[in-house]
């Protein structure tokens, strides 16, 4: 199972397209905002979908590494534990940072985890 920081890995590995490079940073961005997973979800759908990546083939590799993400954390979260969702989206060391019962709650929120 890939993890949000290997896929953010990944998707810049594509190209040094200023596109790509703009979608990992997107990516990296999510782990520090209170977006949820389903805000992250819309957010890089959008993003893919409305700018323009030269390369149909660098297109579609980043497209592909996403939908493989997307299947293997997004879609199937529901069924997976705390510890499990701190990993997939790499929030393991915001979570034990939280110093504020607040600051974990935005986290459970954002990883769609009921407290």
């Amino acid at each position: 199972m890939d993890t949000l920081d290997s896929l953010i890995q990944k998707t810049k590995s594509v190209s040094k397209d200023p596109v790509i490079q703009k979608l990992a940073e997107q990516l990296n961005n999510w782990k520090l905002d209170n977006n949820d997973v389903r805000q992250l979800e819309k957010l890089i759908e959008k993003f893919i979908g409305n700018t323009w990546i030269e390369s149909e083939s660098e297109h579609n590799g980043v497209y592909q590494l996403w939908t493989d993400f997307k299947e293997e954390n997004i879609q199937i979260i529901q069924g997976m534990t705390m510890n499990e969702r701190l990993v997939s989206f790499g929030l393991i060391k915001r979570y034990d940072n939280s110093r504020t019962r607040e600051e974990k709650d935005v986290i459970y929120r954002k990883l769609l985890a009921k407290r």
